[in-house]
């Protein structure tokens, strides 16, 4: 079971908001989820090159459940520019709660910003990661743009009123690959409606998809160029500001994601 699997079986008791692709939390409409103008979804960096995220992580944990969460956070920062740090005094936070279901926003979006992590239901690191890179500005893989030359959507497999957890989107996929073991991939049976799958690999059906372990290599390279890493051995591939520009834009007209 990989990590989509486990956030989509907590989710199916969750109550909390409307979330699209499965997890991803909207105040309201999901066409108008999140809007932002230039880069202003991204998490500033600082001057000495990090991009650092406060967080605060709610007293219902336990020691088991936090080492958890810290771990999803470390699998990312030990290998990005992107450092989780324990908030102090910064406006902008991750408010990270044992709330009902595994979800996130996309994007900075400002102020306390809650990700969801049940207990124990959404106690896996590799689930934690997937929620942080939902709030770093990731959609999942399989919602990328030119996801139909990789992977085969079986429509009729889905349950009806979760087709729309399928759409595809203007993505800005940073030149990488398609990534069948990403860790914002959806799992082969996502949303089935009778146990059929719902996605097929192409041209090889049996490629697995989707993992449970954390960030891939790839996760981690898109991060890496999505943040201007530059001390990262990817300095070769940095994004351009008018790149950086086209991240996390979810409107009614044009749905501009990075994945």
């Amino acid at each position: 079971m990989n990590a989509m699997d486990r956030i989509l079986r907590a989710n199916e008791l969750s109550r909390g908001g409307l979330f699209r692709e499965g997890d991803i939390l909207s105040s309201g409409s999901p066409r108008s989820a999140i809007t932002c103008a230039g880069n202003s979804c991204l998490w500033p960096k600082s001057v000495d090159g990090f991009v650092y995220l406060p967080y605060i992580i709610s007293q219902l944990y336990d020691d088991m459940d936090r080492i958890t969460i810290e771990t999803g956070m470390l699998d990312i920062s030990s290998k990005t520019c992107v450092k989780f740090v324990p908030r102090t005094h910064e406006a902008n936070f991750l408010n990270i709660q044992a709330r009902s279901g595994c979800w996130s926003y996309l994007g900075m979006t400002g102020g306390s910003q809650i990700v969801s992590l049940q207990t124990p239901g959404c106690m896996w690191s590799g689930v934690a990661s997937h929620e942080m890179m939902h709030a770093l500005g990731f959609v999942h893989e399989q919602s990328r743009s030119d996801r139909d030359r990789y992977v085969t959507i079986l429509w009729e497999n889905i349950i009806e009123n979760q087709r729309h957890n399928f759409r595809k989107y203007e993505t800005n996929n940073l030149n990488t690959a398609y990534d069948y073991s990403s860790v914002m991939h959806y799992g082969r049976y996502a949303f089935s409606e009778d146990g059929g799958p719902t996605i097929i690999p192409k041209p090889d059906p049996y490629i697995p998809i989707g993992q449970r372990d954390g960030p891939s290599p790839l996760d981690i390279h898109k991060i890496n160029l999505l943040y201007n890493c530059v001390y990262t051995s990817f300095r070769s591939f940095l994004m351009t500001e008018n790149l950086a520009q086209t991240f996390c834009r979810w409107s009614s007209v044009s749905d501009v994601f990075v994945t």
